[in-house]
């Protein structure tokens, strides 16, 4: 049995239908979650990851555990607590999606400090571990998603600086194999798209799939720090700002992790846009 936590989320959700589809027996658990979140046959039950007790039912008889490393509230985790849990409730591996950011950005409190420490953690629990480092998500252009429908346009700073954004489907992908699978145990995979692809690119993905042009209009550093401010901590927003418009080596890189483990090359923005244009029409 395997359970998912951040179930309801962009790499949650479609490692649920993956595991499902290959016929295991999954728990989708979340802060939030209802029947509505899940396919049919999943059990569901809420939990709260920054709540480790809260998981001891959930994990109760569980082989593996997939661990969300909790984006904006990882340091709220208490990771050898929660992976104490598990290890009560018969869980022997663990795969931790974790960022890029431990890699190319350690300096960096929110990018790297928090999952550096997080990873640490899965590191000496004993249990068997696999570490996703993913860069940054096609899924975030959801942000642009009501702009689009509203207006056809899209407001963005750094309009031709391009990275590997991720398909998180293929991290999905990724995570299910290495639960399921042997031989992934103590890897540290990075996952990224199989090319740089950048806003301006992308705007042009969507407005393919679409068959409506979409005008992008590109924002100065401080108008998108400041439209940033109002949903991210200062710190998160300046070294998200530099991450996307001045990227280092590490997120520059077009890792062959996922081809590795999935024998596939990594899916292409355009294909992603294609199947969420629903969410900009």
């Amino acid at each position: 049995m395997f359970v998912v936590t951040g179930a309801t989320g962009n790499v949650g959700r479609s490692l649920v239908q993956a595991l499902t589809a290959a016929g295991a027996q999954v728990t989708a658990t979340s802060r939030g979650i209802s029947g509505a979140d899940v396919p049919e046959s999943v059990r569901y039950t809420q939990a709260d990851l920054a709540d480790p007790e809260s998981l001891r039912p959930v994990l109760d008889g569980a082989d593996a555990l997939f661990l969300q490393s909790g984006g904006a509230s990882a340091h709220l985790l208490n990771t050898p607590a929660i992976l104490d849990v598990a290890k009560a409730g018969g869980v022997r591996r663990v795969v931790l999606l974790s960022s890029v950011g431990v890699a190319s950005r350690p300096e960096s409190a929110s990018h790297g400090g928090v999952l550096k420490a997080i990873e640490d953690g899965v590191r000496r629990s004993g249990l068997e571990w696999t570490i996703l480092r993913p860069g940054g998500f096609a899924s975030n252009t959801f942000a642009w998603a009501e702009s689009v429908r509203a207006e056809r346009i899209v407001a963005a700073p750094f309009a031709d600086v391009g990275i590997p954004v991720i398909d998180p489907a293929d991290i999905a992908e990724v995570a299910a194999a290495a639960l399921r699978e042997d031989g992934h145990a103590g890897q540290i995979y990075e996952l990224t798209g199989p090319e740089l692809s950048t806003p301006r690119q992308q705007v042009a993905a969507i407005a393919d799939a679409l068959g409506e042009p979409v005008r992008f209009v590109e924002l100065t550093r401080a108008e998108a720090r400041e439209k940033m401010l109002g949903f991210m901590p200062e710190p998160v927003v300046e070294t998200t700002l530099s991450a996307l418009g001045e990227p280092n080596e590490a997120e520059l890189r077009v890792s062959p992790d996922v081809e590795r483990v999935l024998g596939r090359a990594p899916r292409p923005f355009a294909a992603w846009a294609e199947r969420h244009i629903a969410a900009f029409r």
